[in-house]
């Protein structure tokens, strides 16, 4: 597979790096520190297409495929990994559940606003007590003539305090049945519907994430997303796709982590000659070169199969997998290049470090993707 960027992926490339310059560069450790959520960098970005990357332009998105959206949080990601990820979970969950499962009317409703950031989005799975194993979920509603009344609690949300709009999914039926979860939108303000606690992070601490509180929560049946009980079938199927944006997340953090760390090799002097020429710190540049590369041939190969309307389930799961284990590798010896310096908020390679280990855990654990992985060779 040839890994050169078309003319689409150039311009977006480019056009991400000038706009990270001037917008993210210059705040992104003081939001760090803060964990201030920057709602008005995700507004430009909308206006520049990417909160609607894969929509149609008729939605008013931007109309590209998998390859120009990889590039985009791959390209993203490699400045701040908190920026990658929230435009990610915008675009690949909230967005992307309505995309794939909305009804016309539902989509002509809430994807412009969507796809232009006139609206953030969140997206709610996870409990407090049901991560990988969401069919055990409590977040129950109730049919009450033509309204469902829900209740409960989700954690671990992007955006799930300052989102404008949420795909929630509740169970309508007995606990541990695949069909038995329905997907709900529900917009803000919406009386018993309330974000709860935010949550004090490693990294990533741009990227606001919390719960989401449901009490008596009254939402429309015309809110529910495809058939009542499908919801947990939809969203394994969002979360194919989303494995393919986290891969993307872990490219673009292992390939910033790796950049950052060749340069200050190449500055760096000791015994009169800089670091890059011991064998010790050239054989690390190595690995991670190597690495980096066959994570990005697994992460655009999922997107081809995806833009072809392949299955993709096998296929974003490795590329997930390994993606985002070699982010990790790759921002631990990046820090270990820089050496004392990497080791403080001076340098780049702390944050890196910091915001590599959410992508072995966000939207499937390392272990849940070898399970998929291992039920799909096992078939």
């Amino acid at each position: 597979m040839q890994l050169t960027y078309n003319e689409n992926q150039q311009m977006i490339a480019e056009m991400i790096r000038d706009f990270g310059a001037k917008n993210i560069k210059p705040d992104m450790m003081k939001w760090d520190e803060s964990q201030e959520f920057p709602v008005h960098v995700f507004k430009k970005l909308g206006e520049l297409g990417l909160m609607g990357v894969l929509v149609p332009q008729e939605y008013g998105g931007a109309g590209f495929g998998y390859l120009e959206y990889v590039t985009a949080i791959a390209e993203l990601s490699k400045i701040d990994g908190s920026i990658g990820l929230s435009m990610a979970a915008h675009n690949s969950l909230c967005t992307g559940h309505i995309l794939q499962f909305g009804n016309e009317e539902q989509k002509r409703k809430w994807l412009p606003k969507l796809a232009t950031a006139e609206w953030i989005g969140a997206w709610g799975l996870t409990e407090p007590n049901t991560g990988s194993d969401a069919g055990n979920m409590k977040t129950v509603a109730v049919r009450d003539g033509d309204h469902w009344v829900l209740n409960g609690a989700k954690n671990f949300i992007t955006h799930g305090k300052s989102s404008n709009i949420a795909v929630v999914i509740a169970r309508t039926g007995e606990v541990g049945d695949s069909h038995g979860m329905t997907a709900f939108v529900i917009e803000k303000p919406t009386e018993g519907f309330t974000a709860g606690r935010k949550e004090d992070k490693l990294g990533m601490r741009a990227s606001e994430t919390t719960e989401l509180i449901f009490q008596d929560c009254r939402v429309p049946n015309e809110n529910v997303l495809g058939k009542v009980g499908d919801g947990f079938i939809q969203s394994m199927k969002v979360l194919d796709g989303g494995r393919i944006s986290i891969a993307a997340l872990s490219l673009g953090i292992a390939q910033g982590a790796y950049e950052a760390a060749l340069a200050y090799s190449k500055e760096r002097h000791q015994f009169n000659k800089p670091i890059s020429q011991f064998q010790g710190i050239a054989f690390k540049l190595a690995d991670m070169a190597t690495e980096i590369e066959a994570a990005a041939l697994l992460t655009y190969r999922s997107a081809a199969m995806k833009n072809r309307g392949e299955n993709v389930n096998k296929e974003s799961a490795m590329a997930k997998l390994y993606a985002s284990e070699v982010c990790v590798r790759v921002a631990n010896e990046g820090v270990q290049i820089f050496g004392g310096y990497g080791y403080t908020k001076d340098y780049p390679a702390e944050k890196y470090y910091r915001d590599s280990k959410l992508c072995t855990i966000g939207e499937g654990t390392s272990e849940i993707q070898k399970l998929v992985i291992s039920r799909a060779v096992l078939k």
